[in-house]
Formats: C-alpha cells, structure tokens, sequence
C-alpha cells in the first residue's frame, strides 16, 4: 500500500468511525418578519425520527410520522409539543403562538407557527424560550435564525441555556 493510500486512510478512518457513533440532535428555527402580514412567521425544522420518539415518550402515542399510520390527530399531538416547548415574548410580553401547520421534506417535519399583530416599527425586543426534545436528547441543539427587516442574527440554544433575547 502506497504512502498516500495509508495518509487517507488514516485521516478517513476517524472520520467515518466518529459519524457511525454519534448522531448529530439539532433543529433550526427561522423567526421572520412579514411586514405585509404585520407578524412573526416562523418555521421550525425538526428530525422527523427524533420528534416520533419525542412525541412517543412524551404522549406515549404511535405518531406515525410520514407513514401511512399517521395519527389522524397528530397535528393536536404536534401544536401542543411545540406550544409548550417554544415561548417567545415581544417587547417582554408573552405572545400568543398560532400552529398553522406541518410538512414532510426528506427526513425533516417542517412546522409553521404565526405571531400576528406586531409591527416592526415598534419593535424593542423578542425574546424566545426553545426546548425542542430536550428531554430525549442531551446533546440537542436548537438553532435560532432571525430576520427582522435588515437585522439577521443566530443563536444557539442547549440545556440549561435555552432562550435568547434579541434588542433593538
């Protein structure tokens, strides 16, 4: 075996052994402001595999989850789990989240929540609270992109330090 053959091998090897051991836990939420709407769209992307197991633990149901065996209902089971799991406060008061509903791309559920009423113009601050499956995943992550007309700004939100304020 050639010199350069082994110097791959070497430095592939770690790689491919340390993804077949840890799974990576991380959803992505996008909070955007529609000044045509005067509201806060937000969509949360989740692992679809990792919210089933969620929902199972938590509601002790057979979610289904893009399968033919989807709950009926599963749409209660996922705006109950996301509503008490996300909490976000515009200019420090607690803002009524609406579910407007969910779809599947590739292996993540992409959920869809709206705050209506807020107008930019008056915005001071949005603080949001994101728990997403912490209680299956230690190592969860949940990211938090924001885009409020020219302002972009991420966070990143484990245990034990799940919210993030944004000022303006």
């Amino acid at each position: 075996m050639s010199t350069i053959k082994k110097g791959a091998l070497i430095l592939i090897l770690p790689l491919v052994a340390f993804t077949t051991l840890h799974k990576f836990y991380v959803s992505v939420t996008n909070i955007n402001y529609s000044e045509e709407n005067k509201s806060l769209q937000i969509i949360s992307r989740i692992f679809t595999d990792d919210f089933e197991n969620t929902l199972k633990e938590r509601y002790q149901i057979e979610p289904g989850l893009m399968s033919n065996k989807e709950l009926k209902n599963i749409d209660f089971y996922i705006e109950r789990y996301l509503l008490q799991h996300m909490n976000i406060k515009v200019n420090e008061k607690k803002a009524v989240l609406e579910f407007i509903g969910k779809e599947y791309e590739n292996d993540v559920i992409k959920c869809y929540i709206e705050i209506s009423g807020v107008n930019a113009g008056t915005l001071k601050s949005i603080e949001i609270e994101n728990s997403f499956l912490f209680e299956l995943y230690e190592e969860q992550n949940n990211i938090v992109h924001f885009k409020i007309n020219d302002l972009r700004k991420s966070f990143s939100l484990i245990q034990g330090n799940d919210k993030a304020l944004l000022k303006f």
